[in-house]
């Protein structure tokens, strides 16, 4: 079994990112910062803070995090927008209100949603980035290969089909509605699973030496699990797959903050090279 380990990939995109935030702030004396805002006291939530945080602390990148309720929170994100020092929001989910999410990630403006969750956004979302990222590193080409994504959801299969049918890529998705669902993907060179089940690919339903990229994330009880299952790390010798942790995720994170590198370049011609 050959790993597609995101974590050994960051740490080159990482040196990167700090280098052109140092020459951000050296020759153009700005100061990237990004600005999350979070209405939900969670574990979980507070785990993906730390690590945003973290990485943005080691890249020279500043982090702001704005605790407030949903109310507050249309205040704060226009006031955010308006702020010339913040390059990049972040609305983070859930809200405690799940039902206004679409109306609340729309009020970020498009020039920082460095989430790309607005219908406006400028930018790509971080997960498709980061799987994209994490194929062209082990360098899996997707051009002639059967692709079928798993999953069709507004951060990650949505936008990701349609960035690979533009590329010219030959990709289907399927979801819980799809009818043959185990055929399609045995058929299948290359899948990426982003459905969000903990465990609902299993090792039946993939052909023998395939590339499988593991995308989903759920809770189970109180442990993150991905859409793999795990008896297949133990039963496919064959397949060329994420590790069960340190796949797609690190790369997300080093997705985000390219967004807001990019971001802190908006409006700055010089600084764009």
């Amino acid at each position: 079994m050959k790993l597609l380990s995101g974590r050994e990939l960051s740490g080159y995109i990482k040196e990167r990112q700090a280098k052109q935030v140092r020459g951000l702030r050296q020759a153009w004396h700005i100061v990237p910062k990004l600005a999350i805002i979070v209405t939900v006291d969670h574990p979980a939530i507070n785990v993906y803070l730390r690590k945003k945080e973290r990485y943005g602390a080691d890249i020279g990148i500043e982090v702001a995090v704005y605790r407030v309720s949903q109310t507050d929170a249309l205040g704060t994100i226009e006031a955010l927008n308006k702020d010339d020092t913040v390059h990049g929001i972040i609305v983070q989910l859930p809200l405690e209100n799940p039902a206004e999410t679409e109306e609340v990630v729309n009020l970020v403006a498009p020039e920082k949603d460095v989430d790309a969750l607005g219908k406006k956004a400028v930018f790509d979302p971080a997960t498709p980035m980061a799987i994209l990222w994490l194929l062209a590193g082990y360098n899996i080409d997707l051009q002639g290969k059967r692709v079928v994504l798993v999953g069709r959801g507004r951060l990650v299969g949505g936008p990701l089909e349609r960035e690979l049918q533009t590329s010219g890529i030959d990709v289907e998705s399927v979801d819980r509605d799809t009818n043959n669902i185990a055929s399609t993907l045995l058929d299948a060179d290359v899948i990426i699973s982003a459905a969000g089940s903990p465990g609902v690919l299993t090792s039946s339903m993939i052909k023998p030496g395939a590339v499988v990229v593991d995308a989903g994330v759920a809770g189970e009880q109180g442990k993150v699990s991905g859409d793999l299952d795990p008896s297949v790390y133990e039963e496919r010798d064959d397949l060329i797959v994420t590790p069960r942790k340190g796949g797609v995720g690190p790369l997300t994170v080093c997705a985000l903050f390219e967004n807001v590198i990019r971001a802190a370049r908006l409006g700055q011609p010089e600084a764009q090279s």
